[in-house]
């Protein structure tokens, strides 16, 4: 008898099922055609944002600027484009927005001149501070021209009375709160920044005789850099004269990465704390696998985020690795909907059943993540309708239950499932046949941990556990703030 099942009657804003990172970033140093490789460093990030992207170079004279919304690869792919940035030192932005609105005016990076010269940043993460920061410095008189938390550390640098370009931007960064990397450029200097406890990350490269502070390796990998270190947790590096300096003006804190770089954000092949994220991922999802008895026919991965622990689930216990479900690797955040026929098409315009494969198969769907199950709901109901026999749904991280304040896009509590129902609602939610979290202490385990350290975790966890790092100083009741100003404005401009 065919399973019937009806979509949950709960509204949830317009949003993308999955989390996601804010922005990317990259900077190079002393090198020919540094605009081109910088666009070649930003099309590997792409993943990490899609909204807008921009380029700022410095030819020896002047700066330069282009920013566009969009992609990457429909941007800067004109060598009229590229002509337009001349010079030897660039840093680029790739942004997915989540303070601010997406008018071309929040597109990074942004430029200022100050009275040691001008300075180019580009700004990964999330203050927790900015609208503190911002009103204050309203009040003083200073007039801000975006709605993002970036203009507040660009203005914070230039309003520094030290001399040298380095002391300011120490200057603004006691000043600011949250998890930032940042990769900055002056005249004949560029700069990258990790937060103090290396929320948000930052590596470092070499091409030759140039340097290249960027978000993630494999943005190293496509213009043949070499990968040199991680920048440390409340590292300020810099190079000047062509050589790479390091200064550490925080007092000294233990490294918290953000733990979604292993679980979702950064590219597969992107190298985090000595493994490939695919690694870390595999190991998700065996150890998954070690924490349950259930048996199946088959292993299904939920494309592409859940390809990694799913085939570690598989490996792990000995069951048959195959894709139910074949991903539309074309249809992209910007597809156009036209209509309420077209938007209730819903995942299929991204997803669709291998029915050769799934039918009359106890299939073990598993994900990376779970936020809202509107999505996990109809992946299973599409499995049920071309012939599943059962469901079992497996998510290779721990019930996702606190928002985020660091430059992750995530929902209000009100709004994450796993925040307002337990695993028996949420698997009936779904309509799932079963459903099992990966344990917290099992994915520090699989990350080569013995377990957790509850006093001080060895990861920024807090989307499962509360335990945020920094004091978010901007919370408002049990929302977050995501609006800088009271300016709403559908231009361009």
């Amino acid at each position: 008898m065919k399973k019937i099942m009806k979509m949950p009657k709960i509204k949830f804003k317009n949003f993308n099922p999955k989390i996601k990172e804010e922005c990317a970033v990259f900077g190079i140093s002393n090198t020919e055609d540094a605009a081109t490789l910088t666009a070649l460093g930003l099309h590997a990030l792409q993943h990490r944002g899609q909204e807008g992207c921009g380029i700022v170079s410095f030819d020896g004279t002047k700066y330069h600027s282009e920013k566009r919304f969009g992609l990457v690869g429909d941007n800067f792919n004109d060598e009229k484009v590229l002509k337009n940035l001349p010079g030897k030192y660039s840093i680029g932005h790739n942004r997915y927005s989540t303070t601010g609105g997406t008018a071309l005016r929040n597109v990074q990076p942004f430029f200022a001149d100050t009275n040691s010269g001008g300075i180019g940043v580009a700004h990964n993460g999330n203050l927790t501070n900015a609208i503190t920061l911002r009103n204050k410095m309203v009040e003083d008189g200073s007039i801000f021209y975006t709605t993002s938390d970036t203009e507040t550390i660009v203005k914070l640098i230039a309003k520094s009375k030290r001399s040298k370009t380095i002391d300011k931007v120490i200057d603004a960064l006691f000043q600011i709160q949250g998890g930032y990397a940042l990769v900055m450029m002056t005249q004949n200097t560029l700069i990258g920044v990790r937060d103090p406890y290396g929320i948000r990350p930052l590596v470092i490269g070499k091409l030759k005789n140039s340097y290249v502070f960027t978000s993630e390796t494999c943005a190293l990998d496509i213009i043949g850099a070499k990968f040199v270190r991680e920048v440390d947790n409340g590292e300020i590096v810099y190079v000047e004269d062509d050589q790479l300096k390091s200064i550490k003006p925080f007092p000294p804190k233990k490294v918290r990465p953000c733990v979604f770089e292993y679980i979702y954000f950064s590219r597969p092949d992107s190298i985090l704390n000595g493994k490939t994220a695919y690694e870390y991922r595999k190991n998700f999802g065996a150890q998954l696998a070690k924490e349950e008895e259930l048996d199946g026919d088959l292993v299904v991965p939920v494309p592409d985020s859940g390809n990694a622990a799913a085939l570690g689930y598989a490996e792990e216990k000995g069951i048959k690795f195959d894709l139910g479900l074949i991903r539309n690797h074309y249809v992209g955040r910007t597809f156009i909907e036209p209509s309420q026929q077209i938007r209730s098409l819903g995942v299929k315009l991204k997803l669709n059943p291998n029915v050769s494969v799934i039918k009359n198969k106890k299939i073990i769907l598993v994900d990376d993540s779970l936020v809202r199950g509107t999505t996990s709901f109809k992946i299973v109901k599409m499995l049920y309708d071309s012939g599943a026999k059962e469901v079992h749904v497996r998510i290779a991280s721990p019930e996702i239950k606190f928002p985020d304040f660091y430059g992750v896009d995530t929902p209000t509590k009100k709004e994450l499932l796993a925040a307002n129902k337990s695993i028996e609602e949420i698997c009936k939610f779904i309509s799932a046949k079963s459903l099992k979290f990966l344990s917290l202490n099992g994915l520090y385990v699989a990350m080569g941990f013995e377990k957790r350290n509850d006093t001080y975790p060895q990861l920024t966890d807090h989307h499962f556990t509360g335990d945020y790092p920094v004091k978010v100083i901007d919370e408002l009741g049990g929302d977050k703030v995501t609006q800088l100003s009271l300016l709403s404005t559908a231009s361009n401009n």
